[in-house]
């Protein structure tokens, strides 16, 4: 299951995407962190302290980054993500309806079973940003409300396991909400609403 989000990229003058002293591709793990903070701070603090980064950083990171995707005649792409994660690990073909798709991925230290996976349009365009189970990595398994832990699951892990899913809109950008049917520890099935950011697993909010 994929859920389509269109999303606008903005391209800047280079050096303006993060602190000069962050590596792009710590300053947009700090982008993914900024977002989840307000529903798993704990975890979130349990990150910086493993990255060996403050607070101030990561707001600051996002403040960057912000900036970037709003600019004034910013252009549409992939660009953006290129800019501080470099060259993408894979690059794939996908089909999508009559549409032929690119999907680009990059690893995520901080989450060595996942990548950050870009799909964009034919002619560029992002249609979707977000966390995906690496290829080959294996899937938790999720079989009651009780296997969904904070970071451990995706959007389409969640989708398959307990289908059929229906998706509704998030509370900001970058956020997805699932509603579907899952069976509780006594078995018995209930309706369930699971908030996603940036594509990986955050919290109920039935």
């Amino acid at each position: 299951m994929s859920i389509m989000n269109p999303a606008t990229d903005n391209d800047p003058p280079a050096g303006s995407a993060t602190p000069s002293d962050l590596p792009g591709p710590l300053a947009f793990q700090l982008v993914l962190l900024r977002r989840m903070a307000d529903h798993q701070p704990g975890l979130v603090e349990d990150a910086l302290r493993e990255l060996s980064v403050s607070r101030a950083e990561m707001r600051e990171a996002n403040r960057r980054w912000q900036a970037r995707m709003h600019a004034p005649r910013a252009r549409a792409g992939v660009q953006p993500y290129r800019a501080l994660l470099g060259a993408p690990e894979a690059v794939t073909r996908r089909r999508i309806g009559d549409l032929n798709c690119e999907a680009l991925t990059w690893p995520v230290p901080l989450w060595p079973d996942l990548r950050f996976e870009v799909l964009t349009a034919p002619g560029g365009a992002v249609w979707n940003a977000w966390l995906v189970r690496a290829p080959g990595a294996a899937a938790p398994a999720l079989r009651t409300t009780e296997d969904l832990a904070p970071w451990s699951c995706t959007v389409d892990e969640v989708a398959r396991a307990f289908a059929p899913a229906r998706p509704m809109e998030g509370s900001a950008p970058n956020r997805w909400q699932l509603a579907c049917t899952a069976p509780g520890p006594d078995g018995e099935r209930r309706d369930i609403v699971t908030e996603f950011t940036w594509g990986l697993y955050q919290r109920r909010v039935d």
